[in-house]
Formats: C-alpha cells, sequence, structure tokens
C-alpha cells in the first residue's frame, strides 16, 4: 500500500513539474519570442521594448493650426479692388485612407469655409483610430479653395491649392515626407506656393506629454506613465518633452538662456515661452506688438491702427525670405497690455528727445516681451526707430494722418494708404535689422543733395540716391509706389548693395554703435564708437585648433538665412561633471557693415582624443532600431 502511494505521488511531481516547465515554454514564447516586444542587445545587455502602445489604444491627431494666404502682398501693389475679396477655404485630411474636411464645420465662416486671408487663431484638429501596434501612418493634409466662376462669379468650383504628404512613426513621434524635422522651412510648418501652412501630429499617449513609449523606455530612459511637460532633470529651464521634440538632451544641462542657433535674437527659453506662438529654435521669427492710437477727433480723424492688409504684406515679404514675422495686434489670450491698445492721441511723438515713447514702452509694452517682440506704435505722425532703455532700437514709430500721408505720398485710395503704411513699417524694421546710416550711406538717404552728408561728393550722393532701389532709401520709398523690398543689389558696389545678406535680426536687442544726439543734424555729426571685445567667457578658453579643425562642420549648427557664419570654439578649462558640456559653439553672421556680436549656437563634450562630440537624437534612434532589427 505504501508502496502504490509513494508511486502515486512521483507520478502527481512529474505531472505538476512538467506543467511548470510547460508554463515557462508558453511565457517565453508570449512574452518573448512571438511578440518580439522585448528584445535583448548582446553587445550592451540592455533590454529594448519594441512595442508602440501598451497603455492606451493607438491613435493620432492631426492639429491644423494656422492657413495663411499668400497672395494679398500682390493684390495689394496693383490698383483695384481685388485686395478685398477675401479667399474662401477648407483642409481636407486623409489618414490611411480615412478622409475628414473642415468644409461643414460651423463657426469658419459661410459655408463651413474660412473666409479670411490668414487663420490665426483659428486652430482645429481631427483624431483617428490607429490599429494596435501599427508602426507607421500615412497622412495627407490638402488646402482646397473655392474660386468663384462664370457670370459676375455666380458659380463656384474647388480647386486643390497645396497638398503636404507625410509618414509618421508611430515609434518615434516623427514624421517625413513634404515636411520633416530639421527641413529648410521649419517642423510643422509648409511654405507652398498659395498657402502656408502650420501644423501638428501627435499620438495617444498615455501620460499626454507628447513624448512616444518607445522613445521613452528605449531612447530617453524615461517613465512612459509621468508627464515629462512638468518635468526638467537636468535643471536647465526647459522641460523634457521640448527638449525631446527640438533634439536635445533632457539629461545634460543645456545653456537655453544664451542657446540661440538660428540667430535671431530670441533665445531657446524665449522660443519655449513662445511656443504657443510658432516660435521655432531652427527658423529665425520676428515678433512684433502693435498698439495703435486713438483719433484726435470724430469729424477729421480717424483711428490709427496697424490695418490687416499691411501686417500681410510685411508677413509675406519676410517668409519669401524664410524668416516667420508673427504681430500681436490684441491676440484674445495675449497679455493684458499687449497689442492692439488704442493709446492717447499725440500730434507728434518726438523720436530722440523721447516725448512720451518711455511711458508708452514702460506701461503698453509687457517686461516680459522685452527682448523678444520688437513694439510698432501706429500714431498720427512721424516716422522713426528709437531706443528707450540703453540704446537698443526695438520701438518703432509710424504716422498714419491722412492729410500728412497724402501730401507725401500722394495716397488717395483706402488700399494705397495700407500700402505705405505697409512701406514705412518695413523701412522701420530694417533699422531694427541692421540696415543703418551708420553702415551704408544709401540707407534713410533722400532729397535734396546734401542733406544727410554735406561732406559727400554731389556725385556720389546722386548715385546713391537713384542706384540704392531699397525701401530703406526715402528717395525711392516715395517715388515708386510699387516698391515693397528691401534691394537685392541688383545695381552692385559700392552705390548698392544687397539688403537681405546684410540683415542681422538680433539688431533691435543690441546697442548701437552710435548715440543719436538732439543736437546732431546730419548723420556725419554721429560718433561711431564699436567697443565690442567679442565673447567674454570666465572658465573658459577659445580653442584656435579645435575651431580650425570643425570650422565647416560646425556650421550644420547655425541656421541663419542668407549669410555665412564664422565660427569660435570654446573649452572649459575645468573638468566637468557628466552633465555638464564642455565645448560651447559660437557664431556670428557675416554681414558687414552690420554691427554684430557672437551668439551661443550649441554645445558639446571634448574626449581624450580631444575629438568633439555632439548629442543626437537621431543617431541614437537609428542604433536602437539597428540592435532590434539584428536581434
Amino acid at each position: 500500500m505504501n508502496r502504490i502511494k509513494k508511486i502515486t505521488l512521483l507520478i502527481l511531481a512529474i505531472i505538476v513539474l512538467f506543467f511548470l516547465v510547460f508554463l515557462g515554454a508558453i511565457s517565453y514564447y508570449f512574452f518573448i519570442e512571438s511578440s518580439t516586444h522585448i528584445e535583448l542587445s548582446e553587445e550592451t545587455n540592455t533590454i529594448y521594448d519594441n512595442r508602440i502602445s501598451p497603455d492606451i489604444n493607438q491613435g493620432l491627431t492631426v492639429e491644423v493650426l494656422r492657413i495663411r494666404n499668400r497672395g494679398i502682398m500682390e493684390k495689394m501693389l496693383v490698383f483695384g479692388t481685388r485686395w478685398r475679396q477675401t479667399p474662401s477655404c477648407y483642409w481636407i485630411i486623409d489618414v490611411d485612407g480615412k478622409i475628414t474636411d473642415s468644409s461643414g464645420f460651423v463657426g469658419f465662416g459661410s459655408s463651413g469655409t474660412f473666409t479670411t486671408w490668414d487663420t490665426f487663431g483659428m486652430e482645429t484638429k481631427q483624431n483617428y483610430y490607429i490599429g494596435e501596434e501599427t508602426e507607421k501612418s500615412t497622412v495627407c493634409i490638402s488646402i482646397v479653395e473655392k474660386v468663384k466662376t462664370g457670370l459676375f462669379g455666380r458659380k463656384t468650383t474647388t480647386v486643390e491649392k497645396e497638398t503636404i504628404r507625410l509618414e509618421y512613426d508611430f515609434r518615434t513621434g516623427r514624421w517625413s515626407g513634404d515636411d520633416s524635422f530639421m527641413d529648410n522651412d521649419g517642423y510643422g510648418h509648409y511654405l507652398g506656393e498659395s498657402y502656408e501652412v502650420w501644423f501638428n501630429l501627435y499620438q495617444a499617449d498615455f501620460d499626454h506629454d507628447g513624448i512616444p513609449y518607445w522613445i521613452e523606455v528605449n531612447i530617453l530612459g524615461t517613465d512612459p506613465t509621468v508627464d515629462d511637460s512638468i518635468l526638467d532633470p537636468d535643471s536647465d529651464g526647459i522641460p523634457t518633452n521640448w527638449e525631446w521634440k527640438w533634439g536635445y538632451d533632457p539629461m545634460t544641462w543645456d545653456d537655453h538662456r544664451n542657446l540661440d542657433p538660428d540667430v535671431d535674437g530670441i533665445e531657446n527659453i524665449e522660443e519655449y515661452q513662445m511656443r504657443k506662438y510658432f516660435a521655432n529654435p531652427f527658423q529665425p521669427d520676428i515678433y512684433i506688438e502693435t498698439d495703435g492710437m486713438k483719433r484726435k477727433n470724430l469729424w477729421s480723424d480717424i483711428n490709427h491702427v496697424f490695418w490687416k492688409e499691411s501686417q500681410q504684406m510685411i508677413i509675406e515679404r519676410f517668409a519669401q525670405h524664410g524668416i516667420w514675422v508673427y504681430i500681436d495686434d490684441g491676440w484674445d489670450d495675449g497679455l493684458v497690455n499687449g497689442g492692439g491698445e488704442l493709446l492717447p492721441f499725440i500730434e507728434e511723438i518726438d523720436d530722440v528727445i523721447g516725448g512720451q515713447v518711455l511711458a508708452f514702452y514702460t506701461h503698453h509694452f509687457p517686461d516680459e516681451r522685452k527682448g523678444i517682440f520688437r513694439y510698432v506704435i501706429i500714431a498720427n505722425k512721424g516716422a522713426w526707430i528709437s531706443p528707450p532703455s540703453y540704446n537698443s532700437f526695438d520701438t518703432i514709430n509710424v504716422g498714419t494722418n491722412v492729410l500728412k500721408v497724402f501730401s507725401t505720398y500722394l495716397a488717395v485710395t483706402p488700399r494705397y494708404h495700407r500700402v505705405v503704411l505697409a512701406k514705412k513699417v518695413l523701412h522701420e524694421l530694417g533699422h531694427s535689422l541692421g540696415l543703418l546710416p551708420s553702415s551704408f550711406p544709401g540707407v534713410d538717404i533722400k532729397k535734396p543733395i546734401g542733406v544727410r552728408y554735406p561732406s559727400m561728393p554731389a556725385e556720389d550722393y546722386e548715385k546713391y540716391l537713384n542706384e540704392y532701389y531699397s525701401v530703406m532709401n526715402y528717395y525711392w520709398l516715395a517715388k515708386d509706389r510699387k516698391l515693397f523690398d528691401y534691394s537685392e543689389g541688383s545695381n552692385g558696389k559700392p552705390f548698392d548693395q544687397n539688403d537681405w545678406d546684410h540683415l542681422y535680426l538680433p539688431t533691435f536687442q543690441t546697442d548701437a554703435v552710435n548715440y543719436e544726439e538732439s543736437v546732431d543734424e546730419t548723420f556725419e555729426d554721429f560718433e561711431i564708437v564699436n567697443d565690442y571685445q567679442g565673447v567674454q567667457l570666465k572658465g573658459w578658453s577659445y580653442d584656435q585648433n579645435l575651431t580650425r579643425q570643425y570650422q565647416e562642420e560646425l556650421k550644420k549648427f547655425v541656421y541663419v538665412k542668407n549669410a555665412a557664419c564664422n565660427m569660435s570654439v570654446f573649452v572649459k578649462m575645468e573638468e566637468g561633471q557628466d552633465n555638464i558640456q564642455e565645448i560651447r559653439v559660437y557664431a556670428t553672421p557675416d554681414v558687414n557693415p552690420t554691427h554684430t556680436l557672437w551668439s551661443l549656437v550649441a554645445q558639446g563634450k571634448l574626449n581624450s582624443k580631444r575629438e568633439i562630440t555632439f548629442y543626437s537624437l537621431q543617431s541614437l534612434i537609428n542604433e536602437v532600431k539597428k540592435t532590434i532589427s539584428t536581434a
């Protein structure tokens, strides 16, 4: 009997052991072999998780943030009323064959379309369900315009004006195609022939920080269940999700308060602050806050404001050169004393003595915007740029007095009144971009001969007047009704220059090389002194050998339009910690004779072989993908 009991117990033990082995095999098959979700790198013993969306249903959101018609500038420069005919458009989104269009949405205008030149502040979105563990989706965003046809425009037809084709990668959260990261016109931005479009794509994300699960667990080492939009593990002032989006290492301290890779004067910390308003650290931006002025009276004056058509002319002209302009004329969610205020009426504000401008600058231009925005006052009379604080020319005054504009520019129609305003603002913006009389004598030149430069030979003066075909030349500004541009230098040196090649965007926040005094009567009275000593960096040393060795390679870290750059490498004199970068790369655009400063554009590390290495998110992604594919 005992023998039978022992045999029974032995058989039961064998069955239990077999069952445990079977369960182990099944578990290994499902969790390791069959799904290929978890991969082990033999080289590093690192376990990679190749799953895409384990914590939430997989989906994709497409946001159409802004659509701007590019045609109004040309219409404004031609006689007629076509500029009053606002376009009508809508979008169509196709995600993996699922099609949605905005024409049926309510609130955009007649027939569910956008009936405006620019949809700034009218963001829209559409969600799409994506099958679980789908690796990629094809996305197509089309802008369709409703065009009137037939006799008297009684019929309407639709014309597809722009088509943006993309492929979205759910592992990396990046897209490619007609728009891609670090392309020529900005990530999430498409500059088409007829329309300019801002958009965004993002996938379902458990912690709502916008960083995909695969990136968090395999690249960043962050927790995919914790919101990284509120965490800053390297304590550099910018959270993990923004640094990830723009390719910075969230675990290494970056000097974002000084980093300015696009050299537009808006440092990364400010780019982060302006992220809601399309700021891009790798694309030059110009931000403008504008206030108007109340009318003098009800019967002989109008409110002085920055007309939308004039704004669009400015925006379009810079867009043609890869520079994006954003104008706050009263943003709905702007600051309390932001753009769109009507200032008290003043007959004419003096530009040199100061007049009321300092009070307006102090109380109507928020401190948190100084150094990011230029301040444009649309006033009754005058046209000048002024430095209310230190000697930085960031405040512009442009008058729209009807009688004054008529007597100077013969502006008798509402269209040309708007054109004149755009011309004058473009002129004054040129000063804030470095186009100053101290750098080129043709700037601000005007008749009669000798009024600006008494000692200049009359023949030379005449040549500057006639050959420098630019809005910066007062002679052509008033004479040519279709001129709305800076010079392209077609008449050649020395009496003409390509203005676009001499722009320096941070000019508005740097001290000018001369002070304009009330006693100055001509430009020859200006005392020009440039005491700029270059980069002043305690604890760091300029390295001529590294600068020379890496000169060409380092230029890929600078995103400046229309100009080459000079580079400098600085090395930290003391040994750093793991999260401190020992290399600082500075750049200054070659826009001589425009006055420039050095800007910090990149940081890196120096290895034992004195080789510079830079963090590359894409390289890490490629390395992990390669390891997983060969495992």
